[in-house]
């Protein structure tokens, strides 16, 4: 299937109808794993592309050049929305500008921007910075200016919860969205209450963050959809579950010297040539002969 039309317009399509379910991967062979399995759009987690692809911890260490390269990968090989992650936008005003540019360029249908200081850390992590509440509306603002495709979706990330307090969050969701902000994502609520309660103050747009061993509760989806979240991500869980199998694959490989007992926990050969729509036998080698 191709893309009929723009994934920017599809993603606020699919927000205006429902609560939109975001699996969150890393590279492109997942995000297709995440299509056949049926959901409507992709999350790209920054922290899934620093572990698993850098082996780097959360903390703002991928540059701009790097993020765009791998979420673009994504982008273009799924015909669903993709969503990224884009930290605190890669700098000053001038370069969260340059971010949406780029971003919008490699087929992203939006990301979200943070108001953290940088170096920024994991959102479920004590010890975070954010800063003023001016400093953001600069990103925000910038943000907006710089996109070329006003349906690109411009997500407002703050971690103020977990600084300031709960109320300061939602003041500061408010001059995020005066800034022109299309959604926001509140980083680290702690309770089913305090979701419920931010949903009450902020009606717009609003994304979820489930991502396991945190400071959120993990709520379902229809729970949040009652509150009135429109987006929910599972930024690591994929992640989570494929290195926890293959941490105890590499024991058993390493005791047993064979991986004959794993066959049937594997991906087949042809399942991932039909994951990656390739046919071997339709390959044409006429021009590489003699």
């Amino acid at each position: 299937m191709k893309k009929t039309e723009r994934v920017t317009t599809m993603f606020r399509q699919l927000i205006a109808k429902g609560t939109v379910m975001m699996p969150g991967v890393p590279n492109a062979a997942l995000a297709r794993q995440v299509e056949r399995a049926g959901f409507d759009a992709v999350y790209i987690s920054g922290a899934g592309m620093a572990n698993a692809t850098a082996g780097l911890p959360d903390i703002g260490l991928l540059t701009l050049t790097e993020v765009v390269q791998l979420a673009g990968y994504v982008a273009k090989a799924v015909n669903i929305p993709a969503i990224v992650d884009a930290d605190t936008g890669f700098g000053g005003s001038e370069n969260v500008a340059r971010t949406i540019q780029e971003l919008e360029k490699a087929g992203l249908a939006g990301c979200h921007i943070e108001d953290q200081e940088f170096p920024k850390r994991c959102g479920h992590l004590s010890g975070k910075s954010i800063v003023d509440v001016e400093e953001m509306v600069g990103r925000i603002k910038a943000a907006v200016a710089a996109r070329q495709d006003p349906d690109f979706m411009i997500i407002a990330r703050t971690d103020a919860r977990a600084v300031e307090d709960f109320d300061r969050a939602i003041e500061r969701a408010g001059e995020y969205l005066a800034a022109g902000a299309d959604a926001i994502f509140p980083e680290a609520l702690q309770s089913a209450d305090e979701f419920r309660d931010f949903a009450k103050e902020i009606d717009r747009p609003l994304l979820a963050n489930m991502t396991e061993f945190g400071k959120s509760p993990l709520l379902s989806v229809e729970q949040l959809s009652d509150f009135g979240y429109r987006m929910v991500i599972f930024p690591m869980s994929a992640i989570r579950v494929a290195m926890k199998a293959s941490e105890t694959f590499f024991r058993g490989l390493k005791k047993a010297g064979s991986q004959s007992d794993w066959l049937d926990k594997m991906q087949t050969r042809q399942e991932l040539y039909d994951l990656l729509d390739y046919d071997p036998a339709a390959e044409e080698w006429s021009g590489f002969r003699d």
